[in-house]
């Protein structure tokens, strides 16, 4: 049986190639934390106004971009590898596709 030496299981358990994380300041977090807050507010905001249909497309706008934020900066989605970023675009498209085809039944009712 062969023994391991240090370096190889230092290889084994932090590979080369794998991407180091950046790190991200507690001031960045609190911006993106307070356009979170400022973009909830907006919504609670435009839900007492009348604007029609509009509501819903600016609803969910605003959604998204919080979602974004929320994806991207918070749970690190832009430091991930590729392929990870393109299954969750996946699941994002899936996601629109189904809320589209629910929201055009619901408008033909």
């Amino acid at each position: 049986m062969k023994k391991l030496d240090s370096k190889t299981s230092k290889e084994m358990v932090q590979p080369e190639d794998h991407q180091q994380h950046q790190t991200i300041s507690y001031g960045r977090y609190l911006l993106i934390w307070l356009g979170l807050l400022a973009l909830t507010c907006t919504t609670v905001t435009f839900a007492g106004i009348d604007l029609g249909r509009w509501i819903i497309i600016t609803a969910l706008t605003i959604a998204s971009i919080k979602s974004m934020l929320v994806l991207n900066i918070f749970m690190h989605l832009k430091y991930e590898d590729r392929l990870f970023r393109i299954f969750v675009g996946v699941a994002i498209v899936t996601f629109i596709i189904f809320i589209s085809l629910t929201f055009f039944d619901y408008a033909f009712h």
